[in-house]
């Protein structure tokens, strides 16, 4: 049996692309293994949306060109591959696939040529007619599941290479969205996370015509499926429906992961975000004043083209204002075929980096005031694992909160007995910046 080892880097919609070309390789008589000195087929499925993650990718390549003449094959799939075509070849020349997300349907036809020596085989075309149709994915996760229903972008954010990598905004008809829902009910998932670049620019292609409110609504009420999350929303399309369907649905986990990039609405215009600062801070007032008490996460950019320390504030003020319950932060880098390229008032790296602690300080501030009113409230969890070091498992509230908890009944996974998968209410009994905890528990293993 051939062996393949695949390292995924970059978002949620990459690990599920992984998953497809696992289940595909699986089903074309591969085996998976742990080691890429194990593998005869050596894949890694890239993210270019970040010099840093793009470097990784060379350096893992790099690492391993001397096994090259062993008789070991490596491909380079999703962002990068798609960014950098056949110029790979050229950078890596022990490299023999290249492939886009948008060819993973081809994938089988693809290793036919791998395995008949053909040492310079291509997936790059963004004809995107087949993007769903991957019916091999192999889950990583028994209980949770993630589904793509729509592909790629129409935005043009001017440091982005995601509608050069995965080409135009597509989206799945809602009927194989539920039926791909249903199949994962089916199948004992409880769990789903729905995918895409901009997932609230979901628009059904189908007569039914659906935007992404009423798909979320529909998609809460499967039965069997407990928990729906979503991400990643563009905030020119976050409409307030989306916030009426969590507050009617507990079905509907109620944390919204919103990017701001930038507090400045000067910053936004020239990044053409396509929104204002006053647009984003009605959408965050939408949340504020639903029902159900809704956890707000964020990406920012420091250190864009032209960001002054005056506009750096304003985003400083704006996290404080809006009080996030988490925030990802990053520092701009060039990226190809991107419009910010032509600005010539670049930020030196150090003033980058010096906002980008500054800012970090500030949420980690305001994460353990967050957490901390957690305290004496009981949540209910989704256990997704134990930590031996800490003798703690490991669960997952509705808000996307990580809830390390001790379980007086079962100390430990024992043959036969876990709580991986179940739902259990835990008293929240402590708070740090990243995570709570629980001292014990109550009610019953769901």
């Amino acid at each position: 049996m051939k062996k393949f080892y695949i390292e995924t880097f970059g978002c949620q919609m990459n690990a599920h692309d992984s998953e497809k070309v696992v289940g595909t390789l699986l089903q074309q008589g591969y085996s998976q293994v742990a080691e890429p000195e194990q593998a005869e087929l050596i894949l890694y499925n890239t993210c270019s949306i970040r010099d840093k993650a793009e470097q990784k990718v060379f350096y893992r390549l790099q690492q391993f060109k001397r096994e090259a003449g062993k008789g070991k094959v490596f491909g380079v799939l999703g962002c990068v591959a798609q960014q950098e075509g056949e110029a790979i070849f050229e950078r890596a020349p022990h490299v023999s696939l290249v492939a886009g997300s948008a060819s993973y349907t081809k994938l089988p036809e693809m290793l036919v040529q791998l395995e008949a020596g053909n040492r310079r085989v291509t997936g790059l075309s963004l004809d995107t007619d087949e993007t769903f149709d991957t019916p091999f994915a192999r889950r990583d996760n028994p209980h949770r599941a993630y589904i793509t229903i729509i592909e790629g972008c129409d935005k043009a954010c001017a440091y982005c290479v995601v509608p050069f990598t995965r080409g135009p905004e597509r989206s799945r008809t809602s009927e194989s969205v539920l039926q791909e829902t249903r199949t994962l009910a089916n199948a004992g998932y409880t769990e789903v996370q729905l995918l895409g670049q901009n997932v609230n620019s979901y628009r059904d292609p189908s007569p039914v015509g659906w935007d992404f409110a009423q798909l979320l609504r529909k998609t809460g009420e499967t039965e069997g499926i407990r928990r729906v999350r979503f991400t990643t929303s563009h905030p020119r399309d976050f409409v307030k429906g989306i916030i009426d369907a969590i507050d009617e649905s507990e079905a509907l986990c109620n944390h919204v992961h919103l990017p701001v990039q930038s507090g400045s609405t000067k910053v936004l215009a020239r990044m053409q975000r396509l929104y204002s600062r006053d647009d984003y801070m009605r959408r965050i007032e939408w949340m504020k004043n639903a029902r159900r008490e809704i956890a707000i996460t964020t990406d920012i950019i420091v250190g864009f083209p032209g960001e002054t320390e005056e506009d750096f504030n304003e985003t400083v003020k704006m996290v404080e204002e809006i009080g996030y319950d988490a925030m990802f932060i990053f520092k701009y880098s060039k990226r190809p075929n991107t419009s910010a390229l032509q600005y010539e008032d670049h930020i030196p790296e150090e003033e980058k980096t010096r906002r980008f602690m500054v800012l970090q300080e500030r949420q980690r501030a305001l994460q353990i005031r967050r957490n901390s009113a957690y305290v004496g409230r009981t949540e209910q969890v989704h256990v997704e694992g134990f930590n031996r070091a800490t003798g703690q498992w490991i669960g997952r509230t509705s808000q996307n909160k990580m809830l390390n908890f001790h379980h007086p009944l079962l100390l430990a996974p024992e043959e036969g007995r876990t709580l991986i998968g179940s739902y259990l209410d835990v008293l929240v009994t402590r708070a740090g910046p990243n995570s709570l905890a629980g001292e014990h528990f109550t009610g019953y293993v769901q």
